[in-house]
């Protein structure tokens, strides 16, 4: 956040001078309100550009193992803008990289979440799919395995069928 912030600053203050520099070029005919207006437009179109690129350019740094699930579109009544175009401010990422499967178990599959937000750091929650019931559970400290593989302790919340985060971590043991 705070690059963003220098970048900001810097790019308005890069406009102002140009703004300044175009303004002593044409002899002052320009209006001196020209400059700070400059420098305001570019400073707003450079925190737009980043606020919707910024999941874009997260989905690139993605390991080719992670699977995006879903991703949050956002409004605000001081961005108007994004009535029109919404931009993305968070997202579930599926890391394969971490599933696990019991052949004694089919269709319960262990895995990696990672919930991303702008300006948040990416929190990793390790979960537990049972693909064949369409449910999920977090693996807390409460969540033990027992001799046999199976799982206890564990807190079930019942996902609807068509629930992304569910179909993207189930594919992947289709």
């Amino acid at each position: 956040m705070l690059l963003e912030f220098i970048g900001a600053v810097m790019v308005a203050v890069t406009a102002g001078a140009l703004a300044h520099i175009a303004r002593r070029f044409l002899g002052e005919r320009a209006p001196a309100w020209l400059v700070p207006a400059s420098a305001g437009a570019a400073m707003i179109g450079f925190v737009v550009y980043m606020e919707y690129t910024w999941a874009g350019r997260i989905v690139e740094q993605l390991p080719e193992e992670a699977t995006v699930a879903s991703m949050n579109e956002s409004t605000a009544w001081f961005r108007p803008w994004t009535y029109l175009w919404p931009f993305t401010n968070r997202m579930t990422v599926i890391d394969h990289r971490f599933d696990r499967t019991n052949p004694d178990y089919p269709g319960i599959l262990i895995t990696r979440l990672v919930l991303l937000g702008r300006w948040e750091p990416g929190r990793p929650v390790p979960v537990v799919f049972d693909c064949g019931a369409g449910m999920r559970a977090d693996l807390r400290d409460t969540v033990v395995f027992a001799e046999d593989g199976s799982i206890v302790g564990a807190d079930w919340l019942r996902l609807p069928p068509d629930d992304p985060v569910l179909r993207a971590a189930c594919a992947s043991i289709a």
